[in-house]
């Protein structure tokens, strides 16, 4: 365990024992104060600094992971490829004030080799992204779900820009009786529109900028759907992403928001979101939109 002294009124704990991490937070259990976390693969940008602050504002002890999953990779050039920017992660982390950072080594979070048991995802791990990146769900689950049993959150923060994500966690939580609340927080983008991800930082300036197009044409196909059939404006949306030159549009589909089935029609379901991946600049950039959002 190390701990920084930020300055003279808030410190943070560095741990990369998961054992230490743990006893730490059981006190902080045993006092009554609700424990947020957060986990994350490093490279933070100002989507993963909106979770840690409505982790900060809901709860009393704030932890942060920082841990690249090499079981969530299906492609190890993309693993080997994933930035490492801990320097300007620790000042975001110092900037939120967040309690704990649990940094560790693979043999911490995998003390018996790289977890290799299938969950029982429901399915939800084999259609759409997970039909294109095999085991990547899976190795999402098994990560998370050791991270669950170390931190023993009372709410764990995701965000919406992998939708599929969090309906996965979604099951895991269900599955394995974990008493802990997952809130999904809303897509922040930069300035011209593209979502945030660690992605990004490999796609150039001009890049950046044209790839808006991904979020303009799903607020299109928003705005078509109530005036047309949405097959139809499904249909006009994917032909106009396959004109963008040097784009390529690896999947745009129309969903039910809880079991990730495909919709056709806005009256098949209480809540639909149309999920997409498009390949621009050698980068797969995910995106989605809520098309129709459940009653309260």
């Amino acid at each position: 365990m190390t701990l920084v002294i930020l300055d003279i009124f808030y410190y943070m704990f560095i741990h990369k024992s998961a054992d230490l991490l743990h006893i730490e937070l059981q006190k902080q259990r045993s006092q009554g104060n609700k424990i947020g976390f957060v986990p994350t693969m490093g490279a933070l940008h100002a989507g993963h600094r909106s979770l840690l602050e409505r982790a900060r504002a809901e709860n009393d002890t704030v932890v942060c992971s920082i841990f690249v999953n090499p079981t969530q990779f299906d492609d190890k050039a993309d693993l080997d490829k994933y930035p490492s920017t801990i320097d300007s992660d620790m000042e975001m982390l110092r900037s939120v004030n967040v309690d704990y950072l649990y940094y560790p080594e693979v043999e911490d979070v995998y003390p018996n080799g790289e977890a290799s048991d299938d969950i029982d995802l429901a399915g939800l791990d084999l259609i759409h992204e997970g039909a294109l990146r095999s085991g990547h769900f899976q190795g999402v689950a098994q990560v998370v779900k050791r991270f669950f049993e170390i931190v023993q959150p009372t709410s764990a923060y995701f965000g919406q820009k992998d939708f599929q994500q969090t309906a996965v966690i979604g099951q895991l939580i269900k599955l394995c009786e974990f008493d802990t609340k997952m809130v999904v927080c809303p897509i922040v983008r930069e300035p011209h529109g593209l979502a945030m991800s660690s992605r990004n930082e490999r796609l150039s300036p001009v890049e950046r900028d044209k790839a808006s197009f991904i979020y303009k044409s799903l607020l299109k196909l928003k705005e078509r759907c109530f005036f047309k059939p949405l097959s139809e404006a499904l249909t006009t949306t994917i032909k106009y992403l396959k004109s963008i030159e040097d784009a390529s549009l690896e999947y745009l589909i129309c969903v039910d928001g809880d079991t990730l089935q495909e919709v056709n029609d806005l009256y098949d379901s209480d809540y639909v979101v149309a999920l997409t991946v498009v390949k621009y600049g050698g980068v797969r950039l995910l995106d989605n939109i809520i098309l129709k959002k459940p009653k309260v």
